[in-house]
């Protein structure tokens, strides 16, 4: 009950915003091609959020279940990143947020993984750093990846408002919330960052964070790198 309650509140949020602005469509207020422009942009970006939200959703209930359909291959994780950035590029850019990518590996690493699912790693993390950003100030996002011995690691550094340290165990709880009250903007159901530390643990991987309140948080997860045996 307490994931239906979450998530009816988390689809209000949007659903209340596309309402507003869909009304001020039709009664005339967005007058100009710029206001139209962001009117409808801001609709996208609320119709997005909510579909985000109801995927993230039939996702937690399979996850419940352990019938996550995971499809492992070998990544080339550079490459990899080189596309899921230019992605995230024009998504965060539509948010007014700078994604800065630094690629430190040393040679091309290739990791066991599902694509997919790495990518909603990637996504649920981002979408959860720009959930917090501050807002009296530009909203950074720096990726980098690089080499971890048998590993390769991805940090994900925001500039957000950052974790209390009595949190930062618990964010990848089911459900948790660092804002106790239910009445905050940003909403987000807790189910997020639950799936990153279970899709991350079932390709044999681990996350964690670092953060400071005011300052930003990281998140770091590792991927082991896939060797080719030899065969004697």
């Amino acid at each position: 009950a307490d994931l239906i309650t979450n998530v009816s509140h988390d689809l209000k949020t949007p659903i209340t915003a596309v309402k507003g602005y869909v009304e001020g469509i039709m009664d005339g207020v967005a007058n100009t091609p710029e206001k139209m422009d962001r009117y409808i942009r801001t609709i996208y970006n609320k119709a997005n959020e909510m579909d985000r939200l109801i995927n993230e959703l039939t996702f937690y209930s399979k996850i419940d279940t352990n019938r996550i359909p995971y499809t492992f291959s070998k990544i080339h994780i550079a490459d990899y990143f080189d596309d899921c950035v230019e992605e995230l590029n024009l998504e965060l850019d539509a948010q007014h947020v700078d994604l800065t990518y630094f690629n430190y590996l040393e040679d091309d690493p290739v990791v066991i993984a599902d694509a997919e699912q790495i990518k909603r790693v990637i996504n649920n993390i981002i979408s959860n750093s720009v959930k917090y950003m501050s807002t009296d100030r530009k909203g950074i996002i720096n990726i980098r990846i690089s080499d971890a011995d048998d590993f390769v690691q991805v940090e994900i550094e925001d500039n957000g408002k950052g974790i209390a340290t009595k949190d930062l165990t618990k964010i990848f709880d089911r459900f948790y919330r660092t804002d106790a009250s239910r009445n905050s903007t940003r909403g987000g159901s807790g189910i997020g960052l639950s799936i990153v530390k279970k899709i991350l643990e079932d390709h044999g991987g681990k996350v964690w964070a670092t953060s400071k309140e005011g300052v930003g948080t990281t998140m770091y997860f590792v991927l082991r790198k896939y060797q080719e045996v030899p065969v004697s």
